[in-house]
């Protein structure tokens, strides 16, 4: 079934009303017909299994069928701060990242990163990173489309983190496997929860420190050192399989 975001005032008390680029997607990319079944998201908080009945030249129109709260969405809001990779990772690492259920993607510029954007550059590539984040959430069928922010320093990251529940971020000489699954089963519903993830390269040691400092605990992913496009995507495979219902 094909599945569509739209703003909660585009929600009527018995019809949806789809505008923008989807009108064209559903119209002449899809060729779908008045009759069919959609799933439609607000982007917060609700699902509508929808019936199409009207596709106009601007505008489609579909009939609420029955409406679903909250069904998809893990219940700990999960922030992937992401050392930038090069060439492409990103788009992979963010697509992969929004199918296991992360809230946001923090990219972030340390000091092993290769990847230097300017600011023309950075607005380019956020605009892609959420198209590509938007495009995995229909997929998956998310209930809301997961935001990639622009870019962070390292320090910038610690602070946005500095309000949530657990924040961790593995490195290499972290204390072993009993400790982090201890650490892991310490994360509960209704928490928030930051994951730091180095880019190649990894991260430096007074990054960890720095990081220590400011409360991100240091966990272990086994005893085989993971790529940047692999270790962000192990710890949420490990904590969406922990949290689902």
């Amino acid at each position: 079934m094909y599945h569509f975001f739209v703003n909660q005032d585009q929600i009527g008390p018995e019809t949806v009303t789809v505008t923008g680029p989807d009108v064209n997607h559903i119209k002449n990319v899809l060729r779908m017909r008045p009759g069919e079944e959609v799933l439609i998201s607000n982007g917060v908080d609700r699902d509508y299994l929808c019936k199409l009945e009207t596709i106009a030249a601007d505008s489609v129109t579909a009939a609420i069928v029955s409406v679903t709260e909250g069904g998809t969405e893990l219940p700990v809001k999960f922030y992937l701060f992401q050392g930038l990779p090069k060439s492409d990772k990103m788009e992979l690492i963010i697509q992969k990242a929004v199918e296991l259920g992360v809230y946001q993607v923090i990219p972030v510029e340390t000091r092993r990163t290769i990847v230097k954007l300017d600011a023309k550059k950075e607005d380019a590539k956020v605009r892609r990173w959420n198209a590509v984040s938007e495009s995995a959430a229909k997929q998956s069928k998310r209930l809301i489309i997961p935001e990639v922010t622009g870019v962070m320093s390292f320090r910038e990251a610690l602070q946005y983190a500095g309000g949530f529940n657990k924040n961790i971020i593995p490195f290499e000489h972290a204390e072993g496997m009993a400790d982090t699954k201890a650490y892991f089963a310490g994360i509960r519903p209704g928490m928030s929860c930051g994951i730091f993830i180095g880019p190649e390269g990894g991260f430096e040691d007074d990054e960890i420190a720095m990081a220590s400092e400011a409360g991100v605990k240091p966990v272990t992913l086994g005893k085989r050192i993971l790529r940047t496009e692999t270790a962000g995507l192990a710890v949420l495979s490990v904590l969406m399989f922990q949290m689902e219902n």
